[in-house]
């Protein structure tokens, strides 16, 4: 346990200062090269939206459970060879779970040319980030995009991995890596096949209801996290009861609708997808416009839950190794 919480510190500074170098390869990568794979060849040649639903279960648990069971394997094999080399694996790997720097980053990719009136390249650098149609967004609907990105991630790309994180060490045996792991695993199913249009379907449905399943209790905790943090808990929870339920998501409208309350700005809206628009539901309150500032507090909130779960998640794991 003593190391455990080593690590966990170690792993969250690699995020921090490093996050996730540019051209090193990242279990994200591999997780999407088996999906794509898999998916291609059950659309290919499987048409029975029966089939595509158990073709869905079967890739959602072998993906899944095989990134809990491969990083444990991974972190177990690197101590047995020297317990140095499993400290700095096991770092790595957890490392690679939490999405703090890589959230800072695409969102200051996008404010830098935004901010020098290149709104141009904004919308471009935008479009690698998000699934929306960006060609022809205004700033503000550029800017609106960002936070969303930003506030919408916090939840899925920060607390949750870490979340889980902390679960996993403090269950017998099972350690830091896999749990987060399998979140990150059913994340990235949920991205890439976890939609309600075709060709997604019937293949990504049980992908979807997955991880809205496993991110409802962290995104609770993310809310609750920031009404405390914003010193007005109660206007916050007013303002996503009322606001957050009309999202189709169970989870993406709360984590929004938290820092709309907070910021006091408002979020959602039409977004246009493929040149078809989509209704978003307003949330928030347009006290303030969303600017550059909007994001950089949001990210700043965001960093200020993931440091508050980690110390208490530390101290938790302290309290059980001395119990």
């Amino acid at each position: 346990m003593t190391n455990d919480i080593y690590i966990l510190i170690i792993a969250a500074l690699l995020d921090y200062l490093i996050g996730d170098p540019w051209g090193w390869p990242h279990p994200v990568q591999f997780m999407g090269l088996i999906i794509s794979t898999f998916s291609q060849f059950i659309l290919k040649y499987f048409q029975s939206p029966i089939i595509q639903r158990l073709a869905g279960i079967l890739l959602a648990m072998i993906l899944i459970l095989g990134s809990a069971l491969s990083s444990w394997l991974i972190v177990k094999f690197a101590h047995w060879l020297h317990p140095l080399l499993g400290i700095v694996v096991e770092s790595i790997l957890l490392a690679s779970c939490f999405a703090l720097h890589s959230l800072r980053k695409a969102a200051v990719d996008v404010l830098q040319p935004l901010t020098m009136g290149n709104l141009e390249e904004a919308r471009q650098i935008l479009s690698n980030y998000v699934g929306r149609d960006t060609e022809n967004l205004s700033e503000a609907e550029v800017l609106r995009a960002v936070l969303e990105t930003v506030t919408e991630n916090a939840t899925d790309g920060v607390i949750a991995p870490l979340f889980y994180t902390i679960v996993g060490a403090l269950i017998p045996s099972v350690g830091l890596v896999p749990l987060a792991f399998a979140y990150k695993a059913s994340s990235t199913l949920d991205s890439m096949v976890g939609y309600r249009s075709a060709p997604y379907t019937y293949l990504g449905w049980f992908s979807a209801k997955l991880e809205d399943c496993l991110t409802w209790f962290p995104c609770r905790l993310t809310v609750m996290t920031l009404a405390f943090l914003s010193w007005k808990p109660l206007y916050v929870w007013r303002v996503c009861s009322r606001d957050a339920i009309k999202d189709p998501s169970p989870n993406s409208g709360w984590s929004e609708c938290a820092y709309a309350a907070i910021l006091g700005v408002q979020m959602g809206g039409t977004n246009w997808y493929g040149g078809v628009a989509k209704q978003k539901p307003l949330l928030g309150d347009a006290i303030y416009p969303i600017s550059s500032d909007s994001i950089y507090k949001a990210l700043q909130l965001t960093r200020y839950s993931f440091l508050l779960w980690l110390c208490l998640g530390i101290l938790l794991m302290y309290i059980i190794r001395n119990s």
